[in-house]
């Protein structure tokens, strides 16, 4: 009597489940039928890049070379689907054509698949369910090229490995051997990195699209490219190569009051590589010690974090279903990693006026360039209530928090009083000095340096100054200072007794200065304010100088008679140093001495 033939389905041809059995000697010389709808389907997901229909295809390849060893009779047969039923594979119509090969057969039937399985059985198939096969883990051949101080790996065919080394900030990009690889090395190390994912519960496939496939196993974030993607097969690994406490981070005293207060909207901003993502990750379990329930946004998921915080990436492919299912569940925190195109700024935003609390990972050269970011994307005036607090970090460490404020002025460099206008004043959050102003003008918005490193003079207001010195002195007997503002205004100070000659009798001086030189000029009287002496407190991190009623002023700051520095009086009415820097070390130093800090209001820079 005849053996009863065999037909398998899509599910056991890509698990490779088939010829295991023939080696294992449980199918010798039964006659395999493998209908077309498989081979059509295998052939579909090679076409669109994806791995396991390359990997069905190769195992129909063992199994013809099985079949020419004469263990196993294999036949073809059964209608190939057209393309709008493979399109349709998903909903079964694929599985169906399958098991109407088995039932014409008569045959028996094998599967790996759940619900292949009770259909078939419900139908009166005579069907064997399998499953998959899971070794013990072991190591991915691509391990062999990570060490304790490797950040990426980077493998394409035909190249040399190379391996980024070294520390976050601190790192050199090295060759590993002298032998470019193969085509067929990547596809073996493509194909074990698969088999992988499905074997490791922490495995998982990221995202997979025509020539391209993101896939996480652990901390390890592996990016496969292919072509027509790529020009050639590559694989690129990322890997963590420190978990950092937040309490080793430079200003984390500050930032944990912040966080403490209320929810706080805050960008981490950084160029690449810089440890953005490891910042976010200690900000996300300081968090969750702190009893706040956090929750994470990101494709892919590969922050390193505690098992108490749930990681959601795209919900069918979008940020803003995910964020809906965010505002249901109503986290306290939600860390945004990475915050990048304009509908990530929208997400970032609408949760953040929702009330719950945005920590956003942005990619930035400096502290400003991730605000900017939020123009036209985000209006501006709502800006403060989205971002209230800017983190700069640079190869590992905090280099710079920057507060954002909004408030109605009259902006820098502009002297007439029915300019004032809404303005978001970007302040260093340690010194509380003003570091930038973004306001509208006309059509655009503005971003105006407003610190002295930030206003670096332009060769045409040196130019200018010049020309401004050279026309008011014909007006004044004393010494003057002249500062440019805008490219088209200025501020000269002049003795209290000269102002009234340069001004002239209903303005009819400073009218004809302005008309010689083209430039608007504001006439001020240099102050004599008198050195204070003011109160000064030392905290664990901080020397604090005290000055009451000085808020937002401009002043000097002298030991002794030296003076050591130019500030702006915080909104509290205070300065802050931070005591690990030299300055503080100085003053303190100086101060134990028994000389005194005193001030003066700056009168100019």
């Amino acid at each position: 009597m005849m053996a009863q033939p065999l037909v398998p389905d899509t599910s056991v041809v890509i698990d490779g489940r088939v010829s295991a059995k023939i080696k294992a000697g449980e199918l010798q010389g039964r006659r395999i039928v493998v209908p077309e709808a498989v081979v059509a389907e295998l052939e579909a997901q090679a076409n669109h890049g994806r791995d396991i229909g390359l990997r069905g295809l190769e195992e129909l390849r063992r199994l013809s070379e099985l079949a020419k060893s004469g263990k196993i009779e294999l036949e073809y047969v059964g209608i190939r689907p057209n393309l709008d039923q493979i399109k349709l594979a998903g909903g079964g119509e694929i599985d169906a054509m399958i098991r109407d090969v088995a039932l014409e057969l008569g045959a028996s039937f094998l599967t790996s698949d759940q619900v292949q399985f009770r259909v078939a059985e419900a139908m009166g198939l005579e069907v064997e369910y399998v499953r998959p096969q899971r070794e013990a883990i072991k190591p991915l051949s691509l391990e062999k090229y990570f060490t304790e101080d490797t950040l990426s790996v980077h493998l394409k065919e035909g190249a040399i490995p190379m391996a980024k080394r070294g520390r976050v900030g601190d790192f050199s990009l090295v060759r590993m051997g002298e032998r470019p690889l193969s085509e067929r090395e990547l596809r073996d190390l493509s194909r074990e990195i698969y088999e992988r994912t499905k074997a490791d519960p922490e495995g998982y496939v990221e995202m997979e699209k025509i020539g391209a496939a993101v896939i996480q196993l652990g901390p390890m974030r592996i990016a496969i490219a292919k072509p027509p993607f790529s020009d050639g097969l590559e694989i690129t690994a990322v890997r963590p190569v420190a978990k950092v406490s937040f309490d080793s981070y430079r200003h984390s005293g500050m930032l944990k009051e912040r966080l403490k207060e209320s929810q706080r909207g805050i960008l981490i901003a950084g160029p690449p590589g810089s440890g953005k993502s490891t910042f976010a990750a200690g900000v996300a379990e300081y968090l969750l010690s702190c009893n706040y329930v956090v929750k994470t946004l990101e494709s892919p998921r590969d922050l390193q974090v505690p098992d108490e915080i749930t990681q959601y990436g795209p919900l069918e492919g979008s940020m803003e279903a995910s964020a809906d299912i965010l505002l249901l569940v109503r986290p306290d925190y939600t860390i945004y990693d990475e915050v990048r195109k304009t509908r990530d700024f929208q997400v970032f935003a609408d949760m953040r006026l929702a009330g719950v609390g945005m920590i956003g990972v942005v990619h930035a050269n400096k502290a400003i360039d991730a605000l900017q970011r939020l123009l036209g994307r985000v209006d501006m005036g709502m800006i403060p209530q989205v971002v209230d607090t800017v983190v700069f970090i640079e190869k590992g460490e905090v280099t710079n928090v920057m507060d954002v404020e909004f408030v109605v002025k009259v902006p820098t460099g502009m002297v007439e009083a029915d300019l004032a206008r809404p303005v978001i004043v970007v302040r260093d959050f340690e010194t509380g000095q003003d570091e930038y102003e973004l306001y509208s003008y006309g059509e655009q918005i503005v971003v105006m340096p407003v610190s002295k490193e930030g206003r670096k003079p332009s060769p045409s207001w040196r130019l200018a100054s010049r020309e401004i010195e050279k026309e008011i002195s014909h007006h004044v007997r004393g010494p003057f200072q002249v500062e440019m503002l805008t490219d088209s205004s200025a501020v000269i100070h002049v003795p209290q007794d000269e102002a009234a000659r340069v001004i002239g009798k209903a303005g009819k001086n400073i009218d004809q200065i302005e008309k010689n030189l083209g430039l608007h000029i504001d006439v001020r009287t240099q102050d004599e304010t008198p050195l204070a002496t003011p109160k000064v407190e030392e905290t664990a991190k901080h020397l604090i100088i005290w000055l009451e009623g000085m808020s937002g002023e401009s002043v000097e700051v002298f030991v002794g008679e030296e003076p050591v520095f130019t500030a702006t009086v915080g909104r509290r009415g205070d300065i802050r140093v931070a005591k690990s820097s030299e300055m503080a070390k100085r003053i303190i130093k100086r101060m134990k001495v028994g000389e005194k800090i005193v001030v003066q209001k700056a009168s100019s820079d």
